[in-house]
């Protein structure tokens, strides 16, 4: 669904069910709650064949979960396989994932089938309208970008920009004859000049 529409729709129908409790496996490498699955599209349908084209996107984002940037390999440890047999029939199945000792830094994978397995046989598929589909991808990407002045990439520098800064009138600029500091700092150096002034001034009449 899509802004109360219904955007999108693929009906399946599940033949040759097999249920967890079918399969015989040891169950310390049985799947973690809530861990992320790896998904294995098998066949040329899933690139070629609408329907199936259409159900793999559909299941991806079906089990999709939360958008993550980077995952932990250790994390992955269930892979549902995909498989197309025929231009509406994919056969699905559940499987743990174990990592072994390759010598090398990417682990050996080894599958072992953990269920449930199925036939999904797609029955109905509607895809989107264009026009609801081109407002249902809009993205912040697809708004014109606001022109700012003044600012280039450079390849080397990256983000480069220039700033004009109006003339200054230096001349006319009050420096420092108002601080009252410097005024009090001035007084206090000529009441101590002051009697030093005085005795030179007497020492002159004393020599005429």
């Amino acid at each position: 669904m899509y802004d109360h529409h219904v955007y999108d729709l693929v009906e399946v129908g599940v033949e040759n069910f097999k249920s967890l409790e079918s399969f015989v496996y040891d169950k310390k490498i049985a799947p973690r709650a809530a861990t992320k699955p790896f998904f294995a599209f098998i066949g040329e349908g899933f690139e070629s064949v609408e329907e199936l084209k259409h159900l793999k996107e559909v299941l991806l984002d079906l089990f999709r979960g939360e958008a993550v940037e980077n995952i932990n390999l250790s994390g992955i440890d269930r892979v549902f396989v995909c498989t197309a047999i025929s231009s509406t029939t994919v056969f699905m199945t559940h499987c743990a994932l174990r990592l072994k000792r390759s010598g090398t830094a990417v682990p050996r994978m080894e599958l072992v089938e953990v269920g449930p397995s199925m036939d999904l046989v797609v029955r109905r598929h509607r895809l989107p309208n264009e026009s609801l589909k081109k407002e249902a991808m809009k993205t912040a990407s697809h708004q014109p970008k606001k022109k700012m002045k003044n600012v280039h990439r450079d390849v080397v520098q990256g983000k480069i920009g220039k700033v004009y800064m109006p003339d200054q009138q230096v001349g006319d600029m009050t420096l420092t004859s108002n601080i009252k500091g410097l005024k009090r700092e001035r007084r206090e150096s000529k009441t101590k000049n002051a009697p030093k002034d005085d005795q030179s001034k007497k020492r002159k009449t004393e020599d005429q």
